[in-house]
Formats: C-alpha cells, sequence, structure tokens
C-alpha cells in the first residue's frame, strides 16, 4: 500500500497549524489572547510554509490577564490594552482562506476547536474546518511514550524548546516540526496510509459542521 505521503487528497490539503494563548477567568470559559497560525502544503513529508499570520487580543472585562498569564506566555495587560477583540482578529484570519482544502493542526486540538467554535460567527470558515490533533497522532504513533504534551514531543525528537515557549508563534513552529516528525514516522509504519486514515487515527470533527444539539454536548 502505498504511503501517506504520496496521497493525492493529502498532498493537495493545505495544513494550517493553529495555536491560541488564553486567559481562564473563574466560572467563565477561556478567552483568546494570542492566536499564531502557520499554512503548510506537503512536499512528501517535507512542509513548504505558504502564509502565517499572528495577532494579539484584548480580552473582554471579565477575563483580565493575570500574573499567572503574564509569567507563563509574558504577555502583559499593557500589550493588550489597545488590540482588538477575538471576533475581529479571528474574522481577519478567517478572509486569509480562500483556497480550500484546508485542515487545522493543533497541539489538543480540541482546546482551539472550541475557541474558534465559540466564535464561529465571526470565522465561518475556519469553524467548519476539521482538526487534526497532535497529541492523538502521537498516542497512535509512539504509544509507550510516557507522555504526550509538546514538552514531551520536543525530547523524544530532540528539538530545541523555544526560550518564547508559551507563545503562539512560537508553539506553532514547533508543533510543525512536531507534525513533521510524527508523518515520517506514519510514513515508515505504513499506516495512517492516506488523508481518511490519518483523521480516523488524529482527528476531531469541526463542532460547527454537526447537528446543534451534539454540538452542544461535544466536548
Amino acid at each position: 500500500m502505498p504511503p501517506l505521503s504520496v496521497d493525492p487528497e493529502f498532498r493537495a490539503t493545505t495544513f494550517v497549524v493553529i495555536d491560541f494563548e488564553a486567559t481562564t477567568p473563574a466560572g467563565h470559559s477561556p478567552e483568546p489572547i494570542e492566536v499564531a497560525a502557520v499554512a503548510l502544503r506537503f512536499d512528501g513529508t517535507s512542509p513548504r510554509e505558504i502564509g502565517r499570520f499572528e495577532a494579539l487580543m484584548r480580552p473582554p472585562a471579565h477575563a483580565p490577564v493575570t500574573r499567572f498569564d503574564t509569567e507563563q506566555t509574558g504577555i502583559t495587560a499593557q500589550m493588550l490594552q489597545d488590540r482588538p477583540s477575538a471576533e475581529v482578529v479571528l474574522a481577519q484570519l478567517d478572509q486569509l482562506l480562500t483556497a480550500p482544502p484546508y485542515l487545522l493542526v493543533a497541539h489538543s486540538a480540541s482546546v482551539e476547536g472550541n475557541l474558534i467554535y465559540a466564535r464561529r460567527d465571526a470565522c465561518p470558515v475556519l469553524a467548519r474546518t476539521h482538526l487534526l490533533d497532535t497529541v492523538k497522532l502521537s498516542r497512535a504513533l509512539l504509544p509507550d511514550l510516557p507522555g504526550h504534551s509538546l514538552d514531551w514531543l520536543l525530547t523524544r525528537f530532540d528539538i530545541p524548546r523555544p526560550t518564547d515557549r508559551h507563545r503562539a508563534m512560537a508553539d506553532v513552529q514547533v508543533t510543525v516540526t512536531v507534525l513533521a516528525r510524527l508523518l515520517v514516522l506514519a510514513d515508515q509504519h505504513g499506516d495512517p496510509h492516506d488523508l481518511s486514515s490519518l483523521m480516523s487515527v488524529a482527528g476531531h470533527t469541526a463542532k460547527a459542521t454537526k447537528p446543534v444539539q451534539e454540538a452542544i454536548f461535544d466536548v
């Protein structure tokens, strides 16, 4: 059976690796304060960057940046005070997605998926784009690894940990490298062998494509 890297559907897809940084206000859903995305096409298992986007976002009043957020990300309240809202920023990103098919990629993709779904009216293309989860892919391809966090995978693949880890673009860039290494393993294993089987192993269906009742109860 031919490997994943020669599957026509895989080669025709643009992979958009995305990451958010967010505040987590007590009693409320997370509120994004930064987003970064890198669009890739794959020549075999080698990623070729075709575009990137990054922006800071001003959170609503009930979700201010805390000391912990600043310690984790380096993002301060002052950096965000004149920034646009998440809805404005995600609408800008959405308008760049003009040449489908697309697939979003994220580490723990349900987190990114939930943040996008909550703002689906502002970013309908993003909200209806299915997601590939590098955590799920790692579990499938590296079942004996003690953990599947991004830091575990950086260690496993001997990828340097960026000094600005937990900034959105830094995390996107290392996720791109992790994704490429995992796809090399998939080619070596012979499975997943095409885009359909890749999504069966590590995919998340976009909530906005589901019936409303099902999406409400999908975590």
